[in-house]
């Protein structure tokens, strides 16, 4: 285990799970929050307030269109409600849809892509980007750091 990342040491946070317009809840929400709290303590933050919100392909795709100009499918949309600072916070929408054709096509179980989506999230609130294939690789990199803490 890495000394860095003490479960003990986890500061308070706030993190909801919602879904819009499909039936899907996240297991272990408790779990969760501690682990994504822990990751983001990792990275130097705390979380103030994180919302994620589960929703279809078409629903992403329409937040997609209107808010970020882009029309295709994507599995996530992270919109920080400020930056700077040490305490992040936002909304980041995931398509279930999008993640299980991923968790499918990468041979993984849905959760452990599930898991991988929503660090990935916490990862673009503390500043992270995935514009260029270096981008995408080192947080490919930071992604994989956390899945294997998650304590699920």
């Amino acid at each position: 285990m890495d000394p860095e990342f003490d479960r003990d040491d986890a500061p308070q946070l706030l993190v909801q799970f919602f879904s819009e317009d499909i039936d899907f809840n996240v297991e272990n929400e408790e779990v969760l929050e501690r682990w994504l709290g822990e990751t983001a303590a990792h990275e130097g933050f705390t979380i103030d307030e994180v919302t994620y919100i589960f929703c279809s392909d078409e629903y992403l795709l329409t937040i997609n269109q209107q808010y970020l100009q882009h029309d295709d499918f994507t599995d996530i949309i992270t919109f920080p409600y400020h930056e700077g600072g040490s305490a992040i916070s936002g909304d980041i929408y995931i398509s279930i849809e999008r993640v299980k054709e991923n968790a499918a096509q990468f041979r993984v179980p849905f959760r452990e892509e599930l898991h991988r989506v929503m660090v990935h999230g916490i990862l673009h609130l503390v500043g992270y980007v995935d514009t260029t294939q270096e981008d995408k690789a080192f947080m490919r990199g930071k992604e994989n750091f956390y899945l294997a803490r998650y304590p699920g």
